[in-house]
């Protein structure tokens, strides 16, 4: 069955968009199709703020991995791309979440989807609103657009 889902990008060691470019060529060979892919944003960290500036994208694949295999495979491509997990919101060179899976809402021990936190980051929403800005937050029943543009400061 194929399944349709938005998935975050962010990197700020290394090349940036180089290793965010690397993320996307494992995930084809993983057989996700790639259907959008949102311009490349630098922001700045989000946490733990002192630390390089990130380069954030989104995008949208088709894949017939259930969710926890799409997980799995993603933490596997972050590990392959030398992804350490060691402070929280810290440095790092490729992170990828998946944020929207389907219309599904989804509560695993090891697995939130809608990202459990997307409504508040810039970072996130402001490629995926480029590449959907029409989606609808299955939970809080807003869309990209919307959330986006509740953000205190941004203006659109």
């Amino acid at each position: 069955m194929e399944h349709l889902v938005y998935v975050a990008f962010g990197s700020n060691l290394g090349d940036r968009k180089e290793n965010i470019l690397r993320a996307i060529e494992e995930m084809k060979k993983k057989q996700m199709e790639f259907l959008r892919i949102s311009t490349m944003y630098e922001t700045e960290p989000y946490g733990l703020k002192d630390q390089p500036k990130f380069i954030n994208c989104a995008a949208l694949i088709r894949t017939s991995y259930a969710p926890m295999e799409l997980m799995d495979m993603l933490l596997d491509i972050e590990k392959a791309l030398g992804r350490v997990r060691n402070v929280k919101w810290g440095p790092r060179t490729i992170d990828i979440d998946i944020l929207f899976y389907d219309h599904r809402i989804i509560n695993f021990v090891d697995l939130i989807i809608p990202h459990p936190d997307l409504q508040n980051r810039e970072f996130v929403l402001r490629p995926l609103a480029e590449i959907a800005p029409d989606y609808i937050h299955p939970k809080l029943k807003k869309s990209v657009f919307e959330m986006l543009n509740e953000i205190e400061g941004v203006k659109i």
